[in-house]
């Protein structure tokens, strides 16, 4: 689960990081009174939402004047963004964060996440602050510090002199001590969280030699929602694709892509290596849903449901395993689903597994028309050729 900035700045501050000064508006109005609390010249207004780039795509503004904030924030409001991260249809602006502007002597990255190579929770510093860091990643590699963290052991002292000190050029001296006390309080928020992520970007230093949080992004690991309930009250719903939300009330996951083929499958693995295929037989998944291990005959037809009301899907591949999930359950679904909707475009079928013959008698004996595939290769293939 995704923050929004504003969110995440209030979970700095909370912990004792320095975040400028700033109010969330929604409306215009909202915007003339905050140019009288925020101190300024200069403010800077700042769209809110789940998508990186925002500078770039006009959602960042740096403005002078309060005529110019209220100006800002009129045009941002109720329209759509576009950023590199947001697709050509953007995402609607619903609020603004107002704040006020930090002279800026030098800008650090300070990120923190799970090290897949490593298994470690690990703590990323670059003096590559307020760029792309995955491109500095790329072109820059020596600009990007990390420190892994033994979780049994959590952040010691140590840990942070490595990063600081190992930055060229180095870090003044009087700001040691407070980037320090940054660093351990960004790898508390990622533990005791649960995040998936948390970055500082950019950490600003100013002359005066005082640590600002001028940006800052909070994923959640979703898994462990169910134990940060106060956090799951933060999640703007708005920003979710309405299929994703139908998706999570029958506890279906369900991820929007870029093709015209709808996938139904049940286990990551399996999503994964489905989508591998289609590609390789020259499709694009439109998106793919995971029903899960054990799935009832109801979530079957529902998922199906909720694929058909993509309207870019032209064609619809399930594969399936049949472990927990029985093949008959399977099949006694989709047929529901393709009898109460009328599905208007070809569907393929692939399953294995436990009373696969049943499931595909059930198929067979539907009389309705679907393409059952005896392995994944025939299924892709079959699935691309339905989409030529």
């Amino acid at each position: 689960m995704k923050l929004h900035e504003y969110q995440a700045k209030d979970i700095l501050g909370k912990s004792g990081i320095t975040v400028p000064n700033g109010q969330l508006v929604t409306t215009a109005d909202q915007a003339t009174k905050t140019t009288q609390i925020i101190n300024g010249p200069p403010w800077v207004v700042k769209a809110q939402i789940h998508a990186g780039g925002r500078g770039k795509g006009g959602g960042i503004r740096l403005v002078q004047y309060p005529y110019e904030v209220v100006t800002a924030t009129e045009s941002l409001l109720g329209n759509k963004l576009v950023t590199p991260q947001t697709g050509p249809d953007g995402i609607t602006v619903n609020q603004v964060l107002i704040e006020e502007g930090v002279e800026i002597d030098r800008e650090y990255y300070l990120g923190m996440v799970v090290d897949r190579s490593t298994a470690c929770p690990t703590m990323i510093f670059s003096p590559a602050g307020g760029m792309e860091i995955e491109q500095a990643a790329i072109s820059s590699s020596d600009l990007i510090l990390k420190e892994y963290i033994d979780p049994t052991a959590g952040w010691m002292i140590h840990n942070a002199r490595n990063l600081i000190y190992s930055l060229d050029p180095p870090v003044p001296v009087a700001a040691v001590r407070s980037l320090m006390a940054v660093m351990g309080s960004v790898y508390k928020i990622f533990m005791t969280l649960d995040c998936s992520l948390v970055e500082i970007n950019p950490l600003a230093l100013t002359k005066d030699r005082k640590l600002y949080a001028l940006d800052a992004k909070i994923n959640i690991d979703d898994n462990a929602l169910y134990r940060q309930k106060e956090l799951l009250l933060l999640e703007d719903t708005r920003e979710k694709d309405p299929l994703e939300l139908m998706a999570d009330k029958y506890h279906l996951n369900y991820i929007r892509l870029e093709g015209n083929i709808g996938v139904m499958v049940n286990g990551a693995g399996l999503a994964m290596a489905t989508m591998d295929m289609i590609k390789m037989a020259g499709a694009k998944p439109a998106n793919f849903l995971d029903v899960g291990g054990g799935a009832s005959e109801d979530m079957i037809t529902k998922g199906v449901e909720i694929i058909i009301k993509d309207r870019r899907v032209k064609a619809i591949m399930i594969n399936i395993f049949g472990g927990i999930l029985r093949c008959d359950v399977l099949a006694r679904g989709v047929v529901a689903a393709a009898r109460k909707t009328g599905i208007r475009v070809p569907l393929i079928v692939r399953m294995e597994g436990t009373n696969v013959e049943e499931g595909r008698a059930i198929l067979k004996d539907s009389k309705l028309k679907f393409f059952v595939a005896k392995d994944l290769v025939e299924a892709a293939a079959l699935v691309a050729k339905q989409v030529a």
